[in-house]
């Protein structure tokens, strides 16, 4: 499966905001954003006029790295949301936010999306009661993720809900003891907490 193998810091930098990719090192002084709040490159500092396609694409590209996607499977989850009733936009992001690698994240069992997509990969995690290690896997209503006990991260996910670094989102209820998150309901747009313009994702994929 092909991933994003280089430093994560310099998609931050170039989306200009903190898309909390490294964990805790985003939560320092020592984040790129607090360090070198530029776009990486030689012509970093350099002033450029953006046209209305690069604010489509920078808006495209920042909720696909926000989800830790590449470029078919992002395209793929907008056909799906295109297909759906509703707004596209917000159906879009509606789907990003069901992946089971997000709710992992969401929960607080990982300090990043990454690192939540590493515990489904690796079996970790149990959805009512089955393992799932597809972190595209989309969550419905009444699901019961848990993380499994026999699992060996049990001191890690206890170290990352103990550091509380969100605020759980409301259609997801989390009981930190047992190390289980209930899906009660499915995610509203102001639920997802990212600053994306979702309509020129749309703008831009209808072209």
């Amino acid at each position: 499966m092909a991933r994003y193998r280089d430093a994560v810091c310099r998609l931050c930098r170039r989306e200009g905001i903190k898309l909390f990719l490294k964990g805790s090192r985003c939560f320092t002084d020592k984040c790129a954003i607090e360090r070198r709040n530029y776009v990486p490159g030689e012509h970093g500092l350099s002033r450029v006029k953006v046209s209305p396609y690069g604010l489509q694409l920078r808006e495209k590209q920042k909720a696909k790295r926000i989800y830790g996607l590449l470029e078919r499977q992002f395209r793929n989850t907008f056909e799906r949301a295109d297909r759906e009733r509703g707004i596209t936009g917000e159906n879009l992001l509606k789907l990003l936010e069901r992946r089971l690698d997000n709710v992992v994240y969401r929960l607080g069992f990982a300090a990043s999306r990454k690192e939540a997509r590493i515990m489904v990969t690796h079996g970790h995690l149990e959805v009512n009661g089955r393992k799932v290690s597809i972190p595209s896997f989309r969550v419905k209503v009444g699901d019961v993720v848990t993380l499994r006990a026999s699992s060996g991260l049990q001191e890690r996910v206890a170290e990352n809900l103990g550091a509380g670094r969100g605020q759980i989102p409301p259609w997801l209820e989390l009981q930190p003891e047992a190390k289980r998150g209930l899906v009660r309901g499915l995610p509203l747009r102001e639920d997802t907490q990212i600053p994306v313009q979702e309509q020129l994702i749309v703008e831009l994929y209808s072209k």
